[in-house]
């Protein structure tokens, strides 16, 4: 936390707003436009209820398929099985780590000929990193294809000089705990199109028709920030440029600092792609003597945690029935990658640390 969240929480209690309704919702709402240089938004409890409501605002329906990367947290996914929607699949490439563009209409050109046109793409901004916006646009308008950016990892990595989550029909955030600015648990949806976000309102809000009494015609969810989670998230978006460059610096300080050693390769960023880091990955290339489970034993053992990435959607028992398409370029980075510390209150010391160690367990 960063200190400023107490006194817009305090301002909630003492207007006596502490559920879902109350200014602090809506001023959350009105800056993350503004920053993030869309027109509308509406705070969720998640990033998982955002993705749900995208889907139901393009009107997916029970057995359309839905394009989504394989490298990703599973909550991407989830929300097409929610529906009775099929997952397809897409590896990602090298150079980004997300969806792959040939991989992308491939799946689309072999979807075509079976008679099943997908009906949305979900392409995911990986740990902070932007896919290649340019060619997964350009294929989803020729198709005529709806976008949903899933940005729960990317709050403030821009593409060509603009945020992530604001190209497609529809932009999802996370402020789950773990992401670079938090609200606690919550999410938003956004989008330019204002009949999008009044649509996913609505439904966040038990899809309580307008009438005098409560009146409902379809099935709605409970889906709605609270105005104290919003408090949080006031005083947490004024410090997500300073959260951005402290995640970035941290990178910076992991790449330099191993960069002797040829086998270590970071998540790259291309020109016109500027990600928030908001984890630092890197993966090792295969036949060397230092593995990432010898790393991630050597850290553990100075009790420094570390995670592996992202095991692809496409190998998990879950969705074992769904299609999948590409070169397991993400089951290869899965088998060699590894998350380091990358939390915003590191100290030099600790990243300090942490780099002696993992070079001890290289030397070795």
């Amino acid at each position: 936390m960063s200190g400023r969240e107490i006194a817009y929480i305090q301002e909630a209690f003492a207007e006596n707003f502490i559920s879902t309704a109350g200014n602090n919702l809506l001023q959350f709402e009105k800056q993350l436009t503004q920053i993030v240089g869309i027109d509308s938004a509406v705070a969720l409890n998640s990033g998982t209820a955002a993705i749900h409501l995208a889907l139901k605002v393009l009107n997916i329906q029970a057995g359309d398929e839905v394009l989504c990367s394989s490298f990703t947290f599973v909550a991407t996914a989830n929300p097409v099985l929610y529906l009775n929607a099929v997952p397809i699949f897409i590896d990602s490439e090298p150079e980004t780590w997300n969806m792959c563009p040939q991989a992308l209409e491939s799946a689309i050109q072999d979807r075509l000929k079976k008679g099943k046109k997908p009906q949305a793409i979900i392409v995911v901004h990986l740990y902070g990193m932007p896919a290649k916006l340019k060619e997964i646009l350009a294929i989803a308008q020729h198709y005529q294809i709806p976008v949903i950016e899933d940005a729960a990892e990317a709050l403030g990595s821009t593409y060509q000089n603009n945020m992530v989550g604001t190209f497609g029909e529809i932009g999802i955030y996370s402020f789950n705990g773990n992401k670079i600015i938090t609200t606690s648990g919550g999410g938003a949806l956004v989008a330019n199109n204002p009949e999008y976000t009044q649509r996913a309102l609505f439904l966040a809000t038990q899809g309580k028709d307008l009438a005098p009494h409560y009146l409902h015609s379809e099935v709605g969810f409970n889906y709605r920030m609270s105005n104290i989670a919003a408090s949080i998230g006031l005083g947490q978006l004024e410090v997500l440029p300073e959260r951005v460059k402290k995640k970035r610096a941290i990178f910076a300080y992991y790449q330099e600092s191993l960069s002797q050693y040829d086998f270590i390769q970071f998540q790259p960023e291309l020109s016109g792609h500027y990600a928030n880091r908001w984890l630092s990955c890197l993966v090792l290339a295969p036949d060397q003597p230092v593995t990432k489970e010898k790393i991630q034993s050597a850290l553990a053992a100075e009790f420094i945690e570390s995670r592996l990435l992202w095991k692809p959607l496409h190998e998990q028992p879950l969705f074992a029935h769904c299609s999948y398409y590409g070169q397991n370029i993400a089951g290869t980075l899965f088998q060699q990658g590894l998350c380091l510390p990358s939390g915003s209150d590191l100290t030099d010391t600790d990243l300090e640390l942490i780099v002696r160690v993992i070079q001890k367990a290289i030397e070795k």
